[in-house]
């Protein structure tokens, strides 16, 4: 016991071993440019302080870090080629399998009654829903919640294109999260990811009575491979889902849901009516 070592506490408890990887090809890097700390530092405009935290696996690098430490040290890709990793182990530990197989998403299709998806949310809003956590969560790590879950609406845009369907709520888009400007703004990004060719956002009406989704929401994903695969999550526990019985009663439950939800075009009316933009 006298030969142990304090526990490195990161957003779940340890440090993402990713996280110490990258620092130690960083430092790697580094010392082969015969930089210090100090002088990449500056080159980089970030304190010394950022750049250690990064090096020892206590911090996690920003795409903007990275990209400027593959100029400054000719790294060749090498810590690019980590970042999408890195920004994984931003993400609560509970989720990080999904998100993962999110990645390899050729459809995606959604349900989510009280709050907008995260694929949707603006920073504002995110940052409003992680503010409020219980317990409270560390100015660092909400910060790096924030980042991931921003790094995660690459899927909306990414080559090859993902189809992407999302139910919402109405008591998602009634409820004024972070305060009225901002779920202003978030009803404004709704609208625009809607007119994405690849994106339908439909509302569910609060007074629709009994459906499908009243038992809570869930993800319906294929991958590339043709894989389909669910996912529930509640209390910051989350269920990869991948019994052929159980996903297929998701692909019925949400074909009911679509059905019984307002059309594309009602949905976006709806949307603009509270945003103040009808």
């Amino acid at each position: 016991m006298g030969n142990s070592r304090p526990r490195k506490r990161g957003a779940d408890g340890e440090w993402p071993g990713i996280w110490s990887g990258y620092g130690k090809l960083l430092k790697l890097s580094r010392e082969r440019a015969g930089l210090t700390q100090q002088e990449l530092a500056e080159a980089l405009g970030y304190s010394c302080e950022q750049v250690a935290s990064v090096e020892q696996g206590r911090r996690p690098a920003k795409s903007a870090l990275t990209e400027a430490a593959e100029r400054v040290l000719d790294a060749g890709g090498a810590l690019r080629v980590l970042q999408d990793e890195v920004d994984l182990a931003k993400l609560p530990s509970f989720f990080q399998d999904f998100a993962l197989i999110e990645t390899e998403a050729v459809s995606r299709f959604s349900y989510d009654p009280l709050l907008v998806p995260g694929l949707l949310q603006t920073e504002e809003y995110a940052r409003a829903l992680f503010a409020g956590h219980c317990p409270p969560l560390d100015e660092e790590v909400l910060d790096q919640h924030v980042e991931a879950r921003l790094h995660r609406q690459k899927l909306l845009t990414r080559t090859p294109i993902a189809e992407l369907c999302f139910i919402v709520g109405e008591s998602a888009l009634l409820n004024p999260v972070g305060g009225d400007e901002i779920m202003r703004g978030q009803l404004r990004r709704l609208l625009d990811r809607a007119a994405q060719r690849n994106v339908e956002i439909q509302v569910m009406p609060a007074n629709r009575g009994f459906h499908p989704g009243l038992n809570g929401p869930f993800v319906l994903l294929e991958t590339w491979e043709h894989q389909h695969v669910g996912y529930v999550e509640s209390q910051e526990v989350g269920v990869v889902v991948t019994d052929a019985a159980q996903v297929s009663a998701f692909g019925l439950r949400y074909g009911k849901l679509r059905s019984q939800a307002l059309n594309v075009e009602e949905s976006a009316r709806l949307i603009e009516r509270l945003a103040g933009e009808a």
